[in-house]
């Protein structure tokens, strides 16, 4: 298994993202990174340092090799989950175990109530991911996403603070370093 750790993605990660969306054609459905200056306005974002994103790099040999982030409803205290994965990384269950440290983060110290995820229909990696990361599946969202020229259906999963804890492997991460997503320092 790859050694790999986990924590918040950080300005000077901006190589590696574009590295990272440079490894695969899908990856630009992830954002708009294709240049450097585009890298370091998408991990200044993530980053939330303008935003009420939360992103947390997944490190691999001193790379950030993928992202797993929350965009944050903090009137509701819900997050929306996203991921992306360097083409030469995936498969390797890294994706699944970031997710589950991510979220069960998120909705324990993080202060959030529920999580919520979607992906389109055709990508079963995704909901793979979703399911080892605790979420449940909770309909399809038809026609949602217009990917050339075709309407895609997208499959949702949500999970909540008290559903149980998933049984996945987590990546290593100091999480009681990682500012909380919900109250005064958020």
């Amino acid at each position: 298994m790859t050694l790999a750790t986990l924590r918040p993605l950080q300005l000077q990660d901006a190589g590696d993202v574009l590295a990272a969306f440079s490894s695969a054609p899908d990856m630009a459905r992830q954002g708009d990174v294709r240049d450097e200056a585009s890298a370091a306005a998408y991990t200044r974002w993530a980053s939330g340092v303008d935003s009420a994103t939360r992103a947390f790099g997944i490190v691999v040999v001193d790379h950030v090799v993928g992202c797993v982030g929350i965009s944050i409803d903090r009137v509701n205290l819900v997050g929306w989950v996203w991921y992306w994965m360097h083409a030469e990384h995936r498969g390797k269950g890294l994706t699944s175990r970031a997710t589950t440290t991510v979220a069960n983060w998120a909705l324990g110290e993080g202060g959030l109530e529920r999580l919520e995820l979607g992906h389109r229909a055709n990508n079963p990696a995704s909901g793979r991911v979703a399911l080892v990361a605790g979420f449940t599946w909770e309909g399809v969202e038809r026609g949602k996403f217009l990917i050339d020229g075709e309407r895609l259906d997208v499959r949702t999963y949500g999970r909540l603070h008290d559903d149980p804890v998933p049984t996945c492997e987590t990546l290593a991460a100091d999480t009681s370093t990682w500012p909380p997503l919900i109250g005064e320092h958020s």
